[in-house]
């Protein structure tokens, strides 16, 4: 039989919302240019429902325009610090709290130039404005003086290129490192406009504090009524599913637990259907699964010794059940260097090499929602316990193991999973 043409279109069309919608939940900014003009195409080809999609579900709103597709998205909590800015290399470091600011500087400086801006001009106006006392009641100096500041310029600037609020015309930023050159871009201005993805202005923001300001900057408008409570609740826990890597239950409040308790069908089905993410419920909260494994920034288990010596921690805190202290992880990482550290990078394997890999490995659990530090060391969280190792079972030729469909012809090891 023959699928009907209209089945075979629809079909097509929800796939590519699906591709459309995962490319904007990965890159929230998308160029007509590049490596991501495809997904640009797509998102401008469905604009109308994703717009639609994202400001009923998740309160963020969605621009599309000849040049870029830029969806404000907002987290669901403002307390999380695991996702940073990287910089636009191979490595993808998290930018320093200086590089953060000289980004701000940047952007503010940018906004007020021409549509052509030479490094070495930037550079100047962000001297200038680095100058402010305040900045330097909060410790901030950038006067261009060293070797490290250009650097720390240059990343900024490398990361406006990635952003596409700039364009290289001619010249490079090593050139300008180095003292040998400079280097000309065009402003994207239209771009620029859109980077900033707060509800309210900066320059309308009373408060000093920084929680503070950064809760004004998101606030939503007075929620006077009993629907409009609901819909920033329904908005919020959205958000979380679809940002956070595990939403737990016991970092909700009462009146949040209640309505999720009453909606988690339609909220994780409507997440369902526009990414094609898979809900797994447990006792202690909610994980979107990726069935295809490209919505993630950070990994778990991921290659390399990196990879390696973080599954190893997770199987032992999982194992351990309470808190372990930094001091036992950094013990364990070294006695777990006699076992596999043949198949580690040689630096590993250098003595004092322990405290970077264990804080390696923390950072990634703790961006996973698999752990929480302390002042006194870590603790697991309960999603942990699925990289928890059972006891290993030897089964004789011919003995059923717990599960086994058939006879088994050869002597096996078998690893009992986890209980949920």
């Amino acid at each position: 039989m023959t699928t009907p043409l209209g089945e075979v279109l629809d079909g097509r069309r929800t796939a590519e919302l699906h591709k459309a919608a995962r490319a904007l939940l990965s890159e929230p900014l998308l160029l007509a240019h590049g490596p991501h003009a495809d997904a640009f195409r797509l998102v401008r080809q469905h604009a109308s429902e994703l717009r639609e999609w994202f400001d009923r579900n998740t309160g963020w709103s969605l621009r599309v325009d000849a040049e870029a597709a830029r969806l404000r998205k907002t987290p669901g909590t403002l307390a999380d610090p695991t996702h940073p800015a990287r910089e636009a290399t191979r490595s993808g470091a998290p930018l320093t709290r200086r590089r953060y600011v000289l980004l701000c500087l940047a952007l503010a400086a940018l906004e007020r130039g021409e549509a052509q801006i030479a490094l070495g001009r930037l550079a100047e106006q962000v001297v200038l404005d680095a100058a402010d006392p305040h900045l330097a009641a909060a410790g901030v100096e950038f006067t261009l003086e060293r070797r490290d500041e250009r650097l720390d310029l240059a990343a900024v600037v490398r990361l406006l290129l990635r952003y596409g609020v700039l364009r290289r015309v001619a010249g490079d930023e090593d050139a300008y490192v180095s003292g040998s050159g400079d280097a000309l871009y065009d402003v994207q201005r239209r771009v620029l406009a859109g980077l900033l993805a707060t509800r309210h202005g900066p320059s309308m923001i009373a408060a000093h504090d920084f929680e503070e300001r950064l809760a004004e900057l998101t606030a939503e408008s007075a929620l006077d009524s009993d629907e409009l409570r609901f819909r920033a609740t329904r908005q919020m826990l959205t958000r979380r599913l679809l940002d956070d890597p595990v939403l737990y239950y016991d970092e909700l409040t009462d009146e949040e637990l209640a309505y999720l308790t009453r909606q988690r069908a339609f909220l994780t089905a409507r997440v369902s259907e526009l990414t094609g993410l898979v809900a797994e419920v447990r006792a202690e909260g909610i994980a979107m699964v990726d069935p295809l494994d490209d919505l993630t920034d950070v990994r778990m288990p991921e290659q390399g010794t990196h990879g390696h010596v973080t599954l190893l921690l997770a199987e032992r805190l999982a194992a351990a059940g309470g808190e372990a202290s930094r001091d036992e992880l950094e013990r364990h990482v070294r006695e777990l260097t006699a076992v596999h550290g043949g198949f580690w990078s040689k630096s590993a394997k250098q003595p004092g090499a322990e405290g970077e890999l264990v804080e390696q490995a923390l950072a990634r659990l703790t961006a996973l929602g698999l752990v929480t530090r302390t002042a006194e060391g870590v603790v697991p969280l309960p999603a942990l316990a699925r990289y928890a190792v059972g006891e290993t079972v030897v089964l004789e030729p011919g003995v059923r193991g717990p599960g086994a469909r058939g006879p088994r012809k050869t002597r096996t090891a078998e690893r009992k999973a986890p209980q949920p």
